[in-house]
Parts: C-alpha cells; structure tokens; sequence
C-alpha cells in the first residue's frame, strides 16, 4: 500500500481483547464498517470505507495517536485520564461518551477498617494500576501516602501484604466483596469513549472522521430508545403525549377513512414497559406497538 494510499485512510485502534474489544467492534459493525483480519489478527483493512482497524493493548492507544499513527481510538475514560495524568501535553481528547462498560475507579478498603474520609489514608500503602489518577486524587484530598504500582490482581494485594488499601476499577463490586474489601471513596466514573486529536486531520481522514463520529452519535442516541406507534382520538393527544417517556415531539397524521382518530409515532429514549403502554391504553390508546431502533441521523 503506498503512503498516499495509507495517508487516505482513517485508522481506529481498539482493545484486543478484554472488557471493551466485544463493544468496539460490535459499534463500529452497526455504523456499517466491515473489515478484512490480517494473518496476525492486528490489522483489519476496512472493506467499503477507507478505514482500518487496529487491535491493540487499551493502554496503548492514547500513546499511537499521539504519536499519529492512529486517527481515533476507542477506550476507556479511566485509560484516558491516566494518559492525561503522566503526559504534560494533552494530545489526546474524548470526543464522544458511548454510555457503556460503565465503571469507576474507586479507593477500597479492608471490610473491618474504619474509614470515614480520606483522612484515614494517609500513611497507608496503596495498590494501583493508575498511579498518575491516584496521585493527583490524593494530593487533592491533602494525603499523603505510598502508592504501590502493580499492572493486574490489585485486589489481592492487601492479603498478600503488599498494601493496605486498593485503587481499582470497581463495577458490580462482586470482586472486592470476594477479597473481603469494601468501596470507600470514588476517585473517577468511567465509561468507554472515542477518542483522538482535538482537530481533524486537514484531508480525507478528517471528513471520514466528522462521518463515522456522526454514526456512532447515532447508534449511541438511540441504544435504548423506541418507536411507540399507536392509533388514538384527536381529542386524547395530550393526555397521550404526557405519558409517552422520555419522548421527543411526535409525528400525528390523519388515519385514513376514519374521522377523527389519528396515527401517532414516536422515539422514546429510554425503555418502554408493559406499564407504559398499559397507561397509553386507558388514556384511549389502541393498536399499540413499539420497535426497537438501530440508527439515527438528526
């Protein structure tokens, strides 16, 4: 492939393997990208748009596309913000939240050691593979502790005596309860996110950029929401709208042949219940239905 060739072409790294690899690519496939896997299983070649697809470490990614080799990236906030936090220059932005693998780093404490503000930290070993986000958060709090590095099995660490508290990712929280920790103080809420450059490339790769950024707006916008259709008297319209969740302003038309009664639609972001549509019902709603949605361009 020859460099003007390569220059034209929009590069996106992602996770390999691990909590965001399945919903990168699971995003990328409904904004309409399909790709061609290397014999490594590293480089996908984008098969209809000039786009291309990288598997890396997630750590990674921050680092190539300030180095320019990728356009965009996909990772996590957490990621992103350690990257920001050892970096003196911020080359690299979020430029869109995806609402997914929601997170957060959190300080974690054994289950029988009293901790009511960060206070009780300090002198204390602390375990983490975010040691920038922890050192800012704890300079912050005006505590002053060690921070223990370790790349992975944070949790683990107070048993073993390496430390005596954590600095983890926590979800569910299933995992510190296992080690016998508890969650005491939050130090960032993460989600995944694409990230890049704060400016565009001033060629081909900025115009694929704008397009697949607007894509991936609307695959996220409409995620969870609905389209509510429903037949109804013109008179009970307002009684209607008011139940519709979450709903944007609807569409009415005239049913055809039947005086009076007209078709509604609309997108309802957010879930739509039994509930709803039985409160629809009884303010006069009738041939009920709601579809999921895959795509939205405003």
């Amino acid at each position: 492939m020859s460099a003007v060739a390569d220059n034209a072409r929009l590069r996106i790294a992602v996770q390999k393997s691990g909590r965001l690899a399945e919903v990168s690519q699971d995003l990328l496939a409904r904004c309409g990208l399909r790709f061609r896997q290397s014999r490594d299983k590293l480089f996908c070649y984008g098969e209809g748009l000039a786009v291309d697809l990288l598997l890396v470490r997630d750590d990674d990614i921050p680092g190539l596309i300030t180095q320019g080799v990728c356009d965009l990236g996909i990772v996590g906030r957490n990621v992103l913000a350690e990257h920001a936090a050892n970096h003196a220059s911020q080359a690299v932005v979020e430029l869109l939240a995806l609402d997914a693998s929601r997170c957060r780093l959190a300080i974690a404490v054994p289950q029988e050691m009293p901790c009511e503000s960060p206070q009780c930290l300090a002198g204390k070993r602390i375990a983490s593979s975010y040691p920038g986000l922890l050192a800012a958060w704890l300079a912050e709090q005006g505590v002053v502790a060690s921070i223990v590095v370790l790349s992975g099995s944070v949790e683990i660490a107070p048993r073993l005596g390496s430390a005596d508290v954590i600095c983890d990712l926590v979800s569910s929280g299933a995992t510190l309860v296992a080690n016998h920790l508890r969650e005491a103080f939050t130090v960032l809420r993460s989600e995944a996110v694409v990230v890049g450059p704060a400016q565009a490339p001033p060629d081909e790769r900025g115009i694929l950029r704008d397009l697949l950024l607007r894509r991936i707006d609307g695959v996220v916008r409409v995620r969870e929401s609905r389209l509510v259709m429903l037949h109804a008297c013109r008179e009970q319209l307002a009684r209607i709208n008011a139940l519709l969740p979450n709903a944007q302003i609807p569409t009415v038309t005239e049913v055809a042949g039947d005086n009076g009664r007209v078709a509604l639609q609309a997108i309802c972001a957010g879930p739509v219940t039994w509930q709803h549509l039985e409160d629809l019902q009884r303010a006069g709603a009738s041939q009920l239905l709601v579809l999921p949605l895959e795509k939205l361009l405003a």
